[in-house]
C-alpha cells in the first residue's frame, strides 16, 4: 500500500471531478456534484470496509468520474437506452480512471483491477465488486434517498428501495438499517422490505 500514491490519485480524480458544471449545495456552499459524490464514496468505504485494498479505494473515489461528459440525454429515453447508457458509463469511468492511473505510474494489474471493479464485474460473486456496490447503495441511501423520495410517489420509492436492496449484501443491509432516515423515509423502507 502506497499512501502517497493513493493520495495523488485521489487528488487527480478530484481535479477531474471539480470540472463538473452540475452543482449541489453542501453546508450552504455550491460544490461540483461529482466531486462531493466521490468524496462521500471514499468516506463511506472507510467506514464500511476500513481495510479496503487500494484498487477498491480508487474505484470508490472514481465511481462517477466525469459523468457529466456522458449525459443520459445522449441515449434513447427508454429502458433500452437507459441500460445502454449505464453499460457504456461503466466503461467510460474505467477508461478515465485508467488514464489517470497510467499517468501516475500504476502497474497494469492494479489498473485492470480498478477497471474490473468500476465495470461491476462478477457482482454477488466477487467480494470487492460487491463491497463497491454496497457502498454505492449506502451513499444513495444516506445522501440522496430523502431528496429522491420527495420527488416521487410512494410506489416508485418502494420499487427503488427494493431494487437497491437486491444489489446489496447482508453486511450492506445491516449498515443501511443503521442510517438515519426521516419518519416517512423509514416507513417506505419498511414497506419495501415487508
Amino acid at each position: 500500500m502506497n499512501v502517497e500514491l493513493l493520495e495523488k490519485t485521489f487528488v487527480a480524480i478530484d481535479q477531474a471531478n471539480k470540472k463538473d458544471p452540475n452543482t449541489e449545495i453542501v453546508d450552504n456552499v455550491k460544490v461540483p456534484k461529482e466531486l462531493i459524490y466521490g468524496q462521500r464514496m471514499s468516506e463511506m468505504l472507510d467506514m464500511f470496509k476500513p481495510n479496503a485494498s487500494d484498487a477498491l479505494k480508487i474505484a470508490a473515489r472514481a465511481q462517477h468520474i466525469c459523468r457529466w461528459e456522458s449525459p443520459r440525454s445522449n441515449y434513447e429515453m427508454n429502458r433500452k437506452g437507459y441500460l445502454l447508457w449505464r453499460s457504456e458509463l461503466k466503461k467510460f469511468h474505467a477508461k478515465k480512471t485508467g488514464e489517470i492511473m497510467t499517468e501516475l505510474g500504476y502497474d497494469y494489474k492494479t489498473i485492470e483491477q480498478v477497471s474490473f471493479l468500476l465495470q461491476k464485474k462478477q457482482l454477488k460473486r466477487n467480494e470487492e465488486t460487491q463491497c463497491l456496490e454496497d457502498v454505492v447503495c449506502l451513499v444513495f441511501l444516506k445522501y440522496y434517498y430523502e431528496a429522491f423520495r420527495v420527488k416521487h410517489n410512494d410506489e416508485k420509492v418502494i420499487d427503488i428501495v427494493q431494487k437497491t436492496w437486491k444489489k446489496m449484501s447482508e453486511k450492506g443491509h445491516n449498515a443501511a438499517l443503521q442510517l438515519n432516515y426521516s419518519e416517512k423515509g423509514l416507513s417506505l423502507i419498511q414497506q419495501a422490505l415487508a
